[in-house]
């Protein structure tokens, strides 16, 4: 029997589709600035349609949905729908502030796994940091609704400041049954710069490594955190296109590589592995999945 050689790579195996701007909580940390008054950028559901099947067909594995909060967009359900039948695998990252049923259901496909971010085991903590009365609460109700239906889940606990219990949200993430949950800092992009320049300093050295980003204006970057460093753009060209054009080249040389001596990639938490229902250095909405690379490799894989 002869088989058809496989058609070779064109576009990274992990990537992130940012589908909104728009969340409902008003964190002073997001990295991508978005709350909710913002709206869903200028790509369209065909423009995020034409990307998910050009990603299947260029070797990608898996597409995370992420804003923003991406069931907020009137045709999230649709785009999951759509990377599924494509073949592809799904996480999605959301804040778990409200949950319809519909995507309870889309959240229990085999293919589909769930990440969310964590501040504090004190109520008040959480929401002050959200800025969203009640967060906290709806939050740790849904990760626990994720838990009891056997929906794979991951936990980033964002510290963010001297005397936050965040350690304490770690063992109450793991008490619950939470069986990836990982303890990071906030990271410099986005509103967390105040006002500052973004630095690659705050990036896990593995950016453009088997990962790309796609914003809601269809700019491309090395992943979420690394917004600040565009390489082309989707909405105007394929992702064929983009991932062999100069620009990434360009962007993808000028991130920092790990420089601690014999720094070693951890497979589960950088790169895509095939059978994997937790793969690639995927940042959680606040980069908790992606250490700065002096300090690690891109993160060690959740406990």
């Amino acid at each position: 029997m002869t088989i058809a050689p496989q058609a070779p790579m064109t576009v990274p195996e992990f990537l992130e589709l940012e589908i909104t701007g728009r969340c409902q909580l008003a964190c002073s940390h997001c990295y991508a600035e978005s709350g909710p008054t913002q709206g869903h950028g200028s790509m369209t559901a065909e423009d995020w349609t034409r990307i998910i099947t050009e990603a299947a067909a260029g070797g990608a594995r898996i597409v995370q949905f992420i804003g923003g909060e991406p069931s907020m967009h009137p045709r999230f359900a649709e785009l999951v729908q759509h990377a599924l039948t494509s073949g592809l695998r799904v996480q999605v990252y959301s804040n778990l502030y409200r949950v319809r049923a519909e995507h309870w259901d889309l959240y229990g496909h085999p293919a589909v796994t769930l990440a969310t971010s964590y501040y504090s085991t004190d109520p008040a903590e959480h929401d002050e940091i959200t800025g969203r009365p009640g967060s906290h609460d709806s939050t740790r109700a849904n990760i626990l609704e994720a838990v009891r239906r056997g929906i794979p889940i991951k936990v980033g606990v964002i510290h963010m400041r001297d005397g936050q219990r965040s350690q304490e949200a770690v063992d109450e993430m793991r008490v619950l049954g939470v069986q990836r949950v990982k303890l990071d800092r906030v990271r410099g992009v986005g509103n967390a710069a105040k006002g500052g320049l973004p630095s690659t300093s705050e990036l896990c050295g593995r950016c453009a490594d088997g990962k790309a980003a796609i914003l809601p204006d269809g700019s491309v970057a090395p992943c979420v955190l690394g917004r600040f460093l565009p390489a082309g753009n989707a909405k105007f060209g394929s992702l064929a296109e983009v991932f062999a054009g100069a620009e990434w080249e360009r962007v993808a040389a000028s991130i920092p590589r790990p420089s601690r001596a014999g720094a070693s990639v951890d497979e589960d938490a950088c790169m895509p592995s095939p059978g994997r229902r937790f793969t690639a250095c995927n940042p959680d909405q606040d980069g908790s999945d992606c250490a700065p690379a002096e300090t690690e490799a891109c993160g060690p894989a959740y406990e």
